[in-house]
């Protein structure tokens, strides 16, 4: 493996590493579990609509953004603000960004835990002859018990460490440009075998044929709120990977084609799901208990469920690594650069303090389950603070600090490159960032705090 001379910055070796990277943080449980139950729950074909409109109105202009600070600096979450507003406390964003990326993998790796259980009962056939009624009985049980969770979170973060451990060029861009075509064919595999079901055709329908009167302000905060959650905006993961992006990288193309991916992978995920649903007349708005209760009750039932079975939880384990390693990774950068620790340490430091924490949020399903405050669990909170609070405000603050501070001469320089690009539709973009992005994000700010 080679390494870093002392004293210069890794970086992604090729635009292909960049985008597989970049979308690799983008598509993970976001798409796959979180999109379609949210779907599922505010009456999807409308949601959809609304949904896609959100990611390029909002998502592409706000990733955009991240990037440019991000590669303006040259520096982790925290210094890219210390270098690029000295003595001035916009800082305090990239640390907001810094510890929402702490607690959310902390509580996210609860969950990638989950995948390898259920890869595991895939494999061991664990789901044979199991009722609806006792596959929830089952998983209700296994978040109950303290061993099996922990050990599989662990096992996680082991391998989230050791991709971020290898560094940038030879961990994080080799490991995604392996990862992401695996979780594309197998989403695309399990796809078809979806839609060859009896039945399919009326899951698309609820996918993809709107039905306006379901629309309320409620649906259109939830699309904007999975649009912002999907795209990995507010926690310092682009702006980390910003900084890793060649001066002679089309910023602009770059945050175009990951966002056409993440879209893309969401929308397969809706195929993926939707018409096995249907099929065998599940209700769509089953919710957070979708992929781990409801799915594997249709592979029991469907020809070739074991196979499927598999699949699936392998597709499911890779969106999650490909997400974890680029949240693991705001971490290390910053205890890296600002902490003058050796990227190894900065690794094994990070991944330790995480998982400690990451216990707690796994065992509050169990034997912490009764350690509440204001009913919420540690892994209640833990998700409710990241997302309702420091990712929304953070992305808040980016996109104010870009439109207001940095200033528009600052971003044409970068996005074209030192004026060897032609910018198209800079004023539009400019004015999104400047009054659209934050008057809608604010809006699913208040909306996430319950005030509206």
């Amino acid at each position: 493996m080679a390494s870093i001379p002392k004293g210069e910055r890794d970086s992604f070796g090729s635009s292909i590493g960049v985008i597989a990277a970049t979308a690799g943080s983008a598509v993970g449980l976001g798409n796959i579990w979180r999109f379609p139950y949210v779907a599922g729950e505010n009456g999807g074909g409308a949601f959809l609509l609304i949904y896609l409109g959100f990611i390029m109105a909002i998502g592409f202009p706000v990733m955009l953004t991240e990037f440019t600070i991000g590669r303006r600096a040259q520096k982790n979450a925290l210094g890219s603000f210390k270098k690029l507003a000295p003595g001035k406390p916009w800082y305090l964003i990239g640390l907001m960004g810094i510890v929402a990326a702490f607690l959310i993998l902390a509580f996210y790796s609860t969950i990638a835990g989950w995948t390898l259980e259920y890869l595991f009962q895939a494999i061991s056939d664990g789901f044979n002859g199991k009722s609806a009624v006792e596959l929830k009985d089952s998983f209700e049980s296994f978040q109950a018990t303290p061993f099996r969770p922990v050990l599989w979170q662990l096992i996680f973060m082991f391998l989230t460490g050791y991709i971020v451990f290898s560094g940038v060029k030879n961990g994080i861009e080799k490991y995604t440009k392996v990862l992401m075509p695996i979780l594309l064919l197998l989403i695309i595999i399990i796809s078809i075998r979806s839609l060859s079901l009896e039945g399919a055709r009326e899951g698309l329908n609820f996918l993809f044929k709107p039905d306006f009167s379901k629309i309320t302000w409620g649906v259109v905060l939830d699309a904007l709120g999975q649009a912002a959650f999907s795209l990995s905006i507010g926690m310092g993961t682009l702006i980390t990977y910003g900084s890793y992006i060649k001066k002679t990288n089309n910023l602009s193309r770059t945050a175009f084609q990951v966002t056409a991916i993440d879209t893309f992978i969401a929308i397969l995920a809706g195929i993926m799901i939707f018409p096995a649903v249907f099929a065998f007349g599940i209700d769509p708005a089953e919710g957070f208990g979708l992929v781990f209760i409801v799915l594997p009750n249709i592979f029991e039932q469907m020809v070739g469920g074991y196979y499927f079975a598999i699949l699936f939880f392998i597709l499911l384990a890779i969106a999650a690594l490909t997400s974890t390693v680029s949240v693991l990774e705001v971490v290390v950068a910053y205890f890296s650069e600002e902490l003058n620790l050796s990227r190894k340490k900065a690794t094994i430091i990070g991944s330790v303090a995480i998982s400690i924490v990451g216990i707690f949020a796994t065992l509050s399903f169990g034997p912490l389950g009764k350690l509440q405050l204001l009913d919420k669990t540690i892994f209640a909170w833990f998700d409710y603070l990241s997302a309702n609070i420091l990712l929304p405000l953070g992305a808040i603050f980016i996109v104010l600090f870009v439109g207001w501070y940095l200033g528009k001469k600052n971003v044409i320089d970068e996005l074209s490159n030192g004026g060897t690009l032609k910018l198209k539709m800079i004023g539009v973009f400019m004015f999104i960032i400047k009054f659209l992005a934050p008057i809608a994000i604010t809006a699913v700010f208040i909306y996430g705090l319950g005030l509206i």
